[in-house]
C-alpha cells in the first residue's frame, strides 16, 4: 500500500472538510502552494486509478473534481509568488465540446483530472467550431486535442476537426482524442481520431501516453 501524506489520503477519501482544513493549515504555515497542489495532485491520480478499477464511480469523480477546483481557487492567487519556472507542466492539452453541442459536465471532469495530474489545459468551452480547435493547437503547440460531445448528430463535426487539422498541416504533430457518452471505437474510426477516451481516467492515461 502506498504511503500517502495526510492531505493526499484525505483527497483520496473525498473527505472534503478535512481537505479544506489541511489546506488552510498549510497556507497559514506559509507552505509553498505548489507543494500543496502536488499533494492534491497525487490524490487525484490515485482517484483516477480507483476509477479505472471500478472501485470509484462517476459520482466520486465529480466530487473529486469539485474539491480540487475549490482548493485551486484558494491557492491560485498565491501562485504568483511561487517559482512556477521550476514547476513545468507535463504538457498542454486543448479541450472543447464540439460545435452544436453545449454539454460540459464530462469535459469539465476531464479538465479537473488533467489539471490534477499535472497538465496545462486550454479549455475552449462548448459549441466550438473546428477552426478554433485548429488555431488553439497551432498557438499552444499542444500535442493533443480532446473533442467532447454528448449528441450523436455532432459526429460529423468531430470528423471536421480532424480534417481541418490535416488541411492545416498539423495532423502529423497533433493527436486527437474523442470522448463523451455516445462515442466509441466506431466513432473514433469514422472521425479519423487517434484515441477514444471512455472516461476521465482513460483521458489521463492517453495524455500520459502522448506525453511520455
Amino acid at each position: 500500500m502506498a504511503d500517502f501524506t495526510e492531505l493526499t489520503q484525505a483527497m483520496i477519501n473525498l473527505d472534503e472538510d478535512k481537505v479544506y482544513d489541511l489546506v488552510d493549515k498549510k497556507v497559514d504555515k506559509g507552505e509553498n502552494p505548489l507543494d500543496i497542489i502536488k499533494e492534491c495532485n497525487d490524490g487525484m491520480f490515485e482517484i483516477g486509478q480507483l476509477f479505472e478499477k471500478n472501485e470509484y464511480y462517476l459520482s466520486e469523480l465529480i466530487m473529486a473534481g469539485e474539491i480540487f477546483k475549490s482548493v485551486m481557487s484558494k491557492l491560485e492567487p498565491m501562485l504568483g509568488e511561487a517559482d512556477l519556472a521550476n514547476q513545468p507542466s507535463k504538457g498542454t492539452v486543448v479541450l472543447g465540446t464540439v460545435k452544436d453541442d453545449i454539454h460540459d459536465i464530462g469535459k469539465d471532469i476531464v479538465i479537473s483530472m488533467l489539471k490534477g495530474t499535472g497538465y496545462e489545459v486550454v479549455d475552449l468551452g462548448v459549441d466550438v467550431p473546428a477552426d478554433k480547435f485548429v488555431n488553439a493547437a497551432r498557438e499552444t503547440g499542444a500535442k493533443l486535442v480532446g473533442v467532447s460531445c454528448l449528441l450523436n448528430f455532432t459526429f460529423p463535426e468531430i470528423k471536421k476537426v480532424v480534417d481541418e487539422l490535416e488541411a492545416a498541416g498539423l495532423r502529423d504533430q497533433v493527436k486527437v482524442m474523442i470522448g463523451g457518452a455516445p462515442c466509441n471505437e466506431d466513432v473514433r474510426k469514422f472521425a479519423g481520431a487517434d484515441f477514444y477516451g471512455k472516461d476521465a481516467a482513460s483521458a489521463v492515461s492517453i495524455c500520459n501516453q502522448v506525453y511520455r
